[in-house]
């Protein structure tokens, strides 16, 4: 599997192997094979829009959160959740390394056939296989390419719920002890109510000896203040 670093030839693969980015539209047509690949994906992922799918816990909405549930129920019924979430994340990553894909992903320009052609080749280098690749595909085929970076993250959430694990974003003036961390983690954990807690701690010497804390997609609440406002005590009596 490569890394966004070994995908640096991206602007190549671009320029190069899909003239599309230098001249005007090309006919690229479907092959056989891969039309078949994502009719079968379709039909598919279709059959998770029913009843069960609509008996879960509201976590995401819209069409970028129906796309993350019919590739979520997929990835639990193969048991390939945590390679589906790992190829996304790789995808996730060669969009952010490169600006050419960014915008390829996000342009109304390209047609369908297009886009499919291009992404294939580009999923084949960075080896991306398995239902990942046939779900990126089928969103393209269906021009929807350009909300993929929301339907990674709706799956993400889906993923981390059924895995019971809550994500959170701490925003500090200076980097944190081991000690406060794992009271923050303790904290979060109550509040959550999930099995396990990540923390992603950012120092930012702007916010003077403040502590910001953000939980899945909401500020903390007051619930959580009392706690917090014990721990940023107890850091001020170590530091």
């Amino acid at each position: 599997m490569l890394g966004t670093a070994a995908f640096g030839d991206l602007d190549a693969l671009f320029f190069a192997a899909f003239p599309v980015f230098t001249s005007a539209r090309s006919s690229w047509g479907f092959a056989q094979s891969a039309a078949k690949s994502r009719t079968d994906w379709r039909v598919r992922a279709q059959g998770f829009w029913g009843p069960a799918l609509a008996k879960q816990e509201t976590l995401v909405s819209g069409m970028a959160g129906r796309y993350a549930e019919a590739l979520f129920a997929l990835a639990q019924e193969t048991g390939a959740t945590d390679q589906v979430a790992a190829d996304l994340a790789q995808f996730l990553g060669l969009i952010e390394s490169s600006a050419n894909l960014a915008r390829f992903v996000k342009s109304p320009v390209f047609t369908a056939a297009e886009q499919v052609r291009a992404l294939g080749a580009i999923l084949d280098k960075a080896e991306i296989g398995g239902a990942a690749a046939k779900f990126l595909k089928l969103i393209a085929s269906k021009r929807r390419l350009f909300a993929v970076e929301d339907m990674i993250r709706d799956f993400n959430i889906l993923n981390d719920h059924a895995k019971g694990l809550a994500r959170a974003s701490v925003t500090v003036a200076e980097p944190l002890k081991d000690e406060h961390v794992e009271a923050l983690k303790a904290a979060l954990l109550e509040v959550a109510g999930g099995k396990s807690v990540e923390i992603d701690v950012k120092v930012d010497p702007a916010i003077i000896g403040g502590l910001i804390v953000q939980l899945g997609s909401r500020m903390i609440d007051s619930s959580l203040k009392t706690k917090l406002n014990s721990i940023r005590t107890r850091m001020k009596e170590v530091g």
